[in-house]
């Protein structure tokens, strides 16, 4: 009788403690401000692992504020060199976080709308170069798909 129902005690801590996992948690990397998502380190992490489906609200707190300075920071590079490898690499975080978020039942909404419109500044509303908006698609597609 003793054995069942260790076995059993057993196979619920195991369930109990295996529930949270790689979707519940934010990986290191994502968590070490705006450089990671600038391109240094994500040789071990992809961008799209650091929009966990049940992120706690500090983590996605810390990883929204560097994403968001490091879309700013490339947004202010590509108008400066349209069509060069800022563009790109905006796109890229922009594909990624996209693909983070799917699935994520809407918790990183905000942040999307937010990095949308980082991405896409423009002063004075202007229209962005047709060169910008082109290598930033071709990055937006390759995050979106590998990101």
């Amino acid at each position: 009788m003793r054995r069942p129902l260790l076995l059993f005690a057993l196979v619920s801590l195991i369930a109990v403690t295996g529930c949270g996992g790689p979707d519940d948690s934010t990986p290191t990397a994502c968590l070490e401000g705006p450089s990671f998502y600038l391109g240094k380190g994500r040789d071990v992490v992809l961008i799209s692992d650091c929009l966990a489906e049940n992120q706690t609200g500090g983590d996605l707190a810390t990883v929204g504020t560097a994403m968001l300075a490091a879309a700013t920071k490339l947004n202010s590079e590509a108008r400066a060199e349209p069509g060069g490898n800022a563009n790109v690499q905006l796109g890229y975080l922009l594909g990624a976080a996209e693909r983070g978020a799917d699935g994520t039942e809407g918790i990183h909404a905000e942040l999307l709308r937010r990095l949308s419109a980082a991405a896409r500044y423009s002063p004075d509303n202007r229209p962005l170069p047709a060169t910008f908006l082109a290598a930033y698609q071709r990055g937006f597609d390759a995050g979106r798909s590998r990101g």
